[in-house]
């Protein structure tokens, strides 16, 4: 069925995806010349209002569409179908914009390459919860039943669209489902990501259901996670992260890799856990994260080496990858890609020293002085501005609309209880 609009997207720094409608024979003239877009935009918050900003109410961007991201969404007798497409803001004169989010992640990935000869494979692994379907019976079939027809038809329009969805399993928690994606080139595992919940949540609104994304709902129960997975592959399209004689079977190039993540960790926090909630999930004995610390199998360490298998004579190289724990859904995912790759830049170009790698079955008293992770949003933010090096791989502007998002964010939930507040972030996300 002809789709008769085309939505032109981006996400901004509350990871909620924002843009304009065109009619879809305009498409075109679209592709060349982008979409009217203003840059006091990047200010809005999760809530809809418009944080304090550099930008005010001057300037004009374009929204330019990457053609490779367009995901059509089918339309039935009674909701029509929509086309989604993905988007640089770019200047006037269609040169980049420096504060935004996919050129972020775009630039570190090129730099990455440029100076190491690297490049990144990717995959985000999303949770969420559909509070109207919910079933206490973890990773039960009866849940997986429960989800029909939603969840077959999810994974068939994932599938049509060409997002290759891997995995659709019933979580843990109450009504918590996850759907991970396989992985791919890393801009491109970014931009799913971003596609993803729409998709999800437009599915869902077509069945009259809600669906929520925000790392929890009840601060008594199970959270929702967004974990990256990375891989590196050389100039020659090796995989270079493992090596059976490296301490958990990590090279040293991965080491130092790793390295660079756990030291600006806590800076980092303040972009791949960016909401008054984040904190209340990311706390050691949730099956989050713990501390700043790498592992093998450890699913309470900020990094985590993930498990391989020689089933079906499986080679467990192919299958390495280090996978960042400490991230959610209201991240934008263009900056969590952007930032976990500058950090692990940083610990090659300035040869970090390796970090040690906890074996899988490592103590709660062996782990006890491990680096903790900021214990809210404030303390994140903090952390940011203090670390120098976070700090200048931002545009001046980009860097000071993000803090001031979040703390606008944090200002609209002031005074409330930890129940409050999750239900006033869960409404958002």
């Amino acid at each position: 069925m002809h789709s008769p609009t085309v939505f032109v997207a981006t996400a901004d720094l509350a990871g909620q995806v924002r843009g304009r409608s065109v009619p879809s024979d305009s498409l075109d003239r679209v592709l060349r010349r982008g979409v009217g877009w203003v840059p006091a935009n990047l200010a809005l918050s999760s809530f809809g209002t418009i944080a304090p900003n550099v930008f005010g109410s001057t300037g004009d961007l374009r929204l330019m569409p990457d053609p490779a991201t367009r995901v059509d969404i089918p339309g039935t007798d009674d909701d029509p179908g929509v086309s989604l497409l993905l988007a640089d803001q770019v200047l006037l004169d269609g040169s980049p914009w420096p504060c935004c989010p996919r050129t972020f992640a775009r630039n570190a990935l090129a730099e990455l390459r440029e100076r190491t000869g690297l490049v990144v494979q990717a995959s985000f692994e999303h949770e969420f919860m559909a509070p109207d379907l919910v079933d206490e019976r973890p990773f039960s079939f009866a849940r997986h039943r429960n989800a029909e027809p939603f969840g077959s038809e999810l994974v068939g329009l994932l599938d049509t669209v060409g997002l290759q969805p891997e995995n659709w399993l019933p979580e843990y928690g109450a009504g918590q489902f996850e759907i991970t994606l396989e992985p791919t080139d890393a801009l491109l595992a970014a931009d799913r990501a971003v596609l993803l919940k729409e998709l999800v949540r437009d599915l869902a609104r077509r069945h009259g259901q809600r669906v929520s994304f925000a790392p929890l709902l009840d601060p008594a129960g199970s959270g929702n996670g967004v974990h990256v997975h990375l891989s590196l592959r050389d100039a020659e399209g090796r995989l270079v992260l493992h090596d059976p004689s490296g301490a958990g079977g990590l090279s040293d190039l991965g080491q130092r890799f790793a390295a660079g993540v756990l030291a600006h960790a806590r800076a980092l926090l303040a972009f791949t856990a960016p909401s008054p909630t984040s904190y209340l999930r990311l706390m050691p004995c949730r099956w989050s994260v713990g501390g700043v610390f790498l592992a093998e199998r450890n699913r309470e360490a900020l990094l985590r080496i993930c498990p391989t298998s020689t089933v079906g004579a499986a080679d467990p190289t192919s299958q390495y990858n280090l996978e960042f724990r400490a991230a959610d859904a209201t991240a934008n995912p263009w900056l969590v890609l952007g930032v976990l790759i500058r950090a692990g830049l940083q610990g090659l170009g300035e040869s970090y020293t390796p970090v040690h790698v906890w074996p899988e079955d490592v103590t709660e008293t062996e782990l006890a002085e491990v680096p903790a992770l900021p214990r809210s949003l404030d303390e994140a933010l903090a952390e940011l501005e203090a670390d120098k090096i976070v700090s200048s791989w931002f545009h001046p502007d980009l860097l000071a609309t993000h803090l001031a998002v979040k703390r606008a964010e944090l200002d609209e939930v002031a005074g409330l209880s930890d129940r409050e507040r999750c239900a006033r972030i869960a409404n958002a996300h």
